[in-house]
Formats: structure tokens, C-alpha cells, sequence
């Protein structure tokens, strides 16, 4: 479920000006005040773009369960709260994250005097202890496929070369990638340099490797580049004929990009972009890079988070298995 799912189609009267779409009903009928939080809650509270998608996809699945229940939100009690979390069908660590969502958001109603309690403040969270992560490693072997695979003779070729690129040789997320602006590329003495937006208003400086550097000043010779100023999106849409849009790239449209990469290159479906920050965890730490240095890379507030994308403990060799008597 996106943002738009949050509100659902009534009345064009009312409207919730952060999100620009109908205010759902029961939180209409909850009064002005619940209205009022609700739009600050979306618009003033949360600056994150990815993290007030994901909470108003979890509050939006809230509102939703108040009106299969038939309960307002001024009756909402602990015990449904945590009905409501157990019967999420997702994983673990997004009920946990649909839990903190509905904290923050029932906190600002308390604040703005629409409900008495926070109900979700005595709801536990779902235990949770992911040692060695989840997300499905890309091996250098399978990005050197992927980066081979694009049809260069295209401006959108040469530009998924570049973004795809960017996401091997650094390790970023994808909503730094996708924050990207012509502006962030930038030379200094020892070379052009990515400046990097991170979570929480963190800025990170990564060096543009040799032959990236080559790939974005192929991209980047394409006419909608000339004269582009520094605010431009770095990363553009492309049409069916291999031309590149004025139109920039988002964090869904990357995904669904890679989505129809992996397809065409023969990869395994079930990569990520996130899959592209294990393979680079992965291989410098293969490499004895020591575990701080990939921390700051990478963009980890702790070594332990940066462990958790290490994938080496978790491979079982055909000679370990051979071995196992029977």
C-alpha cells in the first residue's frame, strides 16, 4: 500500500493539504483537531521522503482496520492496538516498523488533545534478531553481467550504466542515489567527488571511481545535460527509443528499473538495490578492509549494522556438505 492509499476518494471538501488527497472518514469524523495533527504529523514532523511513505502506508492499514472494526479513534485501546500489529501480514521488522509509525502518529494526537492515551505505547514490539540479514547478495560476478548487459548505443543505456554504476562502486541507498543533482558531482583535487544526502540530514563525500567517471561523462553528453543547472536531478527517465526525459528518477522507479535490468541480463529476480551494499560490504571486507572504513563508506552509524551485510560466514561450501558422513 503507497501514500495515496492513505486517503480514500469521499467528498473533494475535504482534504488533507500534506498529501494532498481526501482525509479518510474516520479520521474526518474524529473532529478538526485530528485533521489538523494528521497533517502535521506527514508534513511538519517527518522530512524522510522514504520514511513518510512507509508510515503513512502503516497508518493508512490502521485506518483502514478502524473501519472494518466499526471503532473510532478515540476508542482505540491497547488491546486493539496490538491485534492490530500481530495481524499484519509482513514481516517482523515492518510490523516493528508499523508499530513505531502509529506511536509517533497517536502521539500527535495526544498532543493536540484528539485522543486521551496513546494506545501503541504499551503494545510490544515483534522479537526480532536478524544475525545475518536478509537481503539477497549480489556477487561481483552477477554486476559485472549486469553492467555488460545495456545497449550503450542509447542515451538510457549509457545512463544505467552510470546509475547501476554508481550503486556497485559506492555501496549508496537508494534514496541518496535518487537524490543525486548534477550540482552533487563535483571536482576537487584529487579527482571528481558524489556528495552524497543521507538519512537524517547526513551529507557523506565518495570519490567517483576511474571508470565510473568515464560512464557518467558518456551519460552526461546527452543534450538535456547542456547547460543544466546544479538543482537538476542527475538521474533522468528514458523512453522507449533510448532518449533520456526532463522528468528525474525516483526511489520506485530505480527499483522497477532494476526489476526489468535483472530480467533481461538473466539474474536472479529477488535482487535489490540493497543487494548492490551487501556485494560491496561483502567484497572489501573479503579483501581485509577493515570493518570501520566499509562502516563509513557504506554510511553506518555502527560496525554492528555493517556486519549484518556481511555475507561471508553464511556461504557453505560443496566440501563442507561432502564431507557430512551418512
Amino acid at each position: 500500500m503507497t501514500t495515496r492509499h492513505l486517503i480514500q476518494k469521499d467528498t473533494p471538501t475535504h482534504r488533507l493539504e500534506s498529501l494532498g488527497r481526501v482525509i479518510p472518514p474516520v479520521l474526518r469524523r474524529a473532529g478538526p483537531a485530528a485533521c489538523f495533527a494528521a497533517d502535521e504529523f506527514f508534513s511538519a514532523r517527518i522530512s524522510n521522503p522514504e520514511t513518510r511513505r512507509a508510515y503513512a502506508r502503516a497508518v493508512g492499514w490502521f485506518l483502514e482496520f478502524c473501519e472494518r472494526e466499526d471503532v473510532e479513534l478515540a476508542r482505540v485501546t491497547p488491546g486493539l492496538a496490538g491485534r492490530f500489529i500481530r495481524s499484519l501480514p509482513v514481516a517482523p521488522a515492518t510490523k516493528n516498523q508499523a508499530l513505531a509509525a502509529m506511536r509517533n502518529f497517536f502521539g500527535t494526537l495526544v498532543e493536540r488533545h484528539v485522543v486521551l492515551l496513546n494506545p501503541f505505547q504499551s503494545v510490544r514490539g515483534i522479537k526480532h534478531n536478524p544475525l545475518d540479514g536478509k537481503t539477497p547478495e549480489l556477487t561481483v560476478s552477477q554486476a559485472r553481467m549486469l553492467l555488460a548487459s545495456f545497449d550503450l548505443s542509447t542515451h538510457v543505456g549509457r545512463r544505467d550504466r552510470a546509475l547501476f554504476g554508481t550503486m556497485i562502486t559506492t555501496g549508496c541507498r537508494v534514496g541518496a542515489l535518487a537524490r543525486l543533482r548534477v550540482g552533487d558531482l563535483s571536482d576537487t583535487s584529487h579527482g571528481r567527488v558524489f556528495r552524497f544526502r543521507e538519512k537524517n540530514g547526513k551529507e557523506r563525500d565518495i570519490p567517483v571511481r576511474s571508470d565510473l567517471d568515464g560512464w557518467l561523462e558518456e551519460y552526461m553528453q546527452a543534450d538535456v545535460f547542456t547547460s543544466a543547472p546544479p538543482d537538476s536531478p542527475l538521474w533522468l527517465y528514458g523512453n522507449r527509443w533510448g532518449a533520456l526525459k526532463s522528468r528525474a528518477l525516483r526511489p520506485p522507479g530505480i527499483r522497477a528499473l532494476l526489476k526489468r535490468r535483472l530480467k533481461a541480463a538473466g539474474l536472479p529476480a529477488n535482487l535489490t538495490p540493497h543487494s548492490f551494499r551487501v556485494m560491496v560490504v561483502t567484497a572489501l571486507l573479503e579483501q581485509a578492509v577493515p570493518v570501520e572504513e566499509v562502516q563509513r563508506l557504506v554510511g553506518h552509524s555502527h560496525p554492528s549494522t555493517t556486519q549484518l551485510y556481511d555475507r561471508r560466514t553464511r556461504r557453505i561450501t560443496r566440501s563442507i556438505v561432502e564431507r557430512i558422513p551418512v
